[in-house]
């Protein structure tokens, strides 16, 4: 792999050589970059909803711990993701700028940099709450390194689907934090957030499909097609719309979070339609510039602020 980036990154240099600018150079911006911390503001927000929702509650400073470990975990996995996708990062426009292909952070750096927090989170989890919020922690982390990163990703365009998991687990860890245990609303949201990544990430992909047929990853649209994934994106928010309910219809959340899910759904359905009608020409390009798709990405991620966020209102009313 480190023969690979010295072959893409026109700056790269020996290893060796990088560490200690690592050590020496970089910032602690760069630092932060591996973390990937726009991907972090969702992670603490849905863990922090599950340990909200929990019953019983849990002491402030042990729950501050607790988000404080996920969102270490979720770091020290993208840290990891960065250092094993550093090939591809460096030919990809959108992560070309990244610490490591860049030469800012030498991968040895910020392999032991990921590995560390992740040990550190797991253990810290233990300490601060129950074994099982740990191990749930420790298989979040273990599932986006080893299932979606390093098989998943480069193999197959379902990797967004089953990879989804990884994303799903903070409420579910959140949850078991507050109880030591397990219940049907932790489950719910795991399948919810786990329903809501594919059409996220494949509205992503629509644009940025270019970006991934030249790394070589089989996202959806470099695979299927653009059509091909049109569709897929409005089937799976079908899915998600009456699976969003469920929490309201198990009677497990109010009528607040009722009516903000079905409002949230049916919108998430009218920017999903709009991808799927996208003036496109004959291979299914959009001629729009991929506008459609692009809104459709960003309320995807206001979507998941909202829902949750009322969830919590709910549970507060």
């Amino acid at each position: 792999m480190s023969d690979t980036i010295l072959r893409t990154s026109a700056t790269a240099v020996p290893d060796t050589a990088l560490l200690d600018q690592s050590l020496l150079g970089a910032t602690a911006g760069d630092w932060l970059a591996l973390l990937k911390p726009r991907v972090l503001y969702l992670v603490v927000y849905t863990g922090a909803a599950g340990l909200l929702v929990a019953p019983g509650g849990i002491n402030p400073i042990l729950g501050f711990a607790a988000i404080l470990c996920i969102a270490m975990a979720a770091g020290a996995a993208g840290a990891i993701n960065m250092w094993y996708d550093r090939d591809i990062d460096a030919v990809m426009r959108r992560t070309a700028g990244r610490p490591i292909p860049t030469g800012r952070i030498s991968p040895d750096g910020a392999l032991a940099y990921g590995v560390a927090l992740s040990a550190l989170s797991v253990l810290l989890m233990w300490l601060a709450t129950n074994l099982l919020a740990a191990g749930l922690l420790a298989a979040s982390i273990g599932f986006y390194v080893f299932i979606y990163t390093m098989w998943l990703k480069r193999r197959t365009p379902q990797n967004i689907v089953i990879g989804g998991a990884a994303g799903a687990f903070p409420p579910v860890i959140g949850w078991a934090a507050a109880t030591g245990h397990v219940g049907l609303l932790p489950v719910l949201l795991f399948a919810i957030i786990f329903f809501w990544t594919p059409p996220h990430f494949w509205a992503l992909s629509l644009f940025a499909s270019a970006d991934y047929q030249k790394a070589g990853v089989p996202m959806l649209p470099v695979v299927a097609g653009q059509k091909a994934t049109r569709l897929a994106v409005m089937r799976y928010t079908l899915w998600l719309v009456p699976l969003s309910l469920l929490p309201y219809v198990l009677h497990l959340a109010g009528p607040v979070y009722g009516a903000s899910a079905m409002v949230l759904g049916l919108a998430f359905v009218w920017y999903s339609w709009g991808v799927l009608r996208d003036r496109q020409d004959e291979n299914g390009v959009s001629l729009t510039r991929d506008a459609p798709a692009k809104a459709a990405f960003k309320f995807s991620i206001l979507y998941l602020f909202l829902i949750f966020g009322a969830l919590v209102l709910d549970h507060l009313v």
